[in-house]
């Protein structure tokens, strides 16, 4: 293969990586956009309609802040990385105990559990003889966009 054509190809190859970077970033800062709005439209409205630089200030840099002030007044990278851990398994969390939660007290039981488990296996036997045939699984062997589990818990992340 000729250089020229390597280049031309190693070329698209990066060109496709930075733009798919991107694209998630974009998503990424819409979706920290929004937040930031609401969070500023709620002070405003709180503030009779207009807010002065401490208002803004704190509205902007809330969360980052107390993280500054609960480190000493300094927070490394391994800090912030851990703060970000826990708030985006905090968040999984949230969604996994709405989902289950029938009772819907915060907390999941076994109780709880065992009915999810008895709507899908419903939802997934679609001519109702209690068994799931191989040709009523959804098509790829995902039950949605989520990790699949193995028999000992384990969502295959290591």
């Amino acid at each position: 293969m000729k250089k020229s054509t390597k280049l031309a190809l190693a070329f698209v190859a990066l060109a496709g990586a930075v733009g798919t970077t991107a694209y998630a970033e974009n998503n990424a800062s819409a979706k920290m956009r929004e937040g930031m709005m609401a969070r500023l439209d709620k002070a405003m409205s709180d503030s009779g309609g207009a807010i002065t630089f401490d208002q803004f200030s704190n509205v902007m840099d809330a969360r980052l802040k107390k993280l500054v002030a609960d480190n000493g007044g300094k927070l490394t990278v391994a800090q912030l990385a851990d703060a970000l851990e826990k708030a985006r398994f905090e968040r999984m969390a949230k969604r996994i105990i709405a989902r289950y939660d029938t009772k819907g007290d915060g907390a999941l039981t076994a109780d709880d559990i065992a009915g999810r488990q008895k709507k899908v296996f419903a939802l997934l036997d679609k001519n109702n003889d209690g068994k799931i045939d191989k040709s009523e699984l959804p098509k790829g062997g995902r039950f949605g966009r989520h990790h699949q589990w193995d028999d000992q818990g384990n969502d295959g992340m290591q």
